[in-house]
């Protein structure tokens, strides 16, 4: 557990173990939940397929394509949750693979038609 105040920074690192220096590490979705066993039901989207949901966000220099870092502020869910639980999906691809998941960057799907 990580104990913090409302509204106080967080800041995250991730990085990529491997000896293939070829690699390229990118953050797709971040989930908070109350409960840490269903980040389905009630959930608040930090980033979600690459695009950033939450105003608080925000991506830091890494010197190394396998490291990502970012920040968000703190929060509390309603009814005065005390916990908070994060979830988050990474991608790792080719460096230089421009038609990868990782140089895609938000993605947005368009809605369908209803038909009458």
């Amino acid at each position: 557990p990580y104990y913090v105040d409302i509204n106080q920074n967080l800041f995250l690192e991730a990085y990529l173990h491997s000896s293939d220096s070829n690699l390229v590490l990118f953050v797709d979705t971040c989930v908070a939940s109350p409960n840490p066993h269903n980040f389905t039901t009630v959930t608040y989207d930090i980033i979600r397929n690459g695009c950033v949901r939450d105003s608080t966000y925000a991506t830091y220099y890494s010197p190394y394509t396998h490291m990502v870092r970012f920040k968000f502020s703190a929060f509390q869910f309603i009814r005065n949750n005390p916990l908070v639980y994060l979830q988050c999906e990474l991608v790792v691809c080719r460096a230089y693979d421009y038609s990868s998941r990782c140089y895609q960057g938000c993605i947005t799907r368009s809605k369908r038609e209803a038909s009458s």
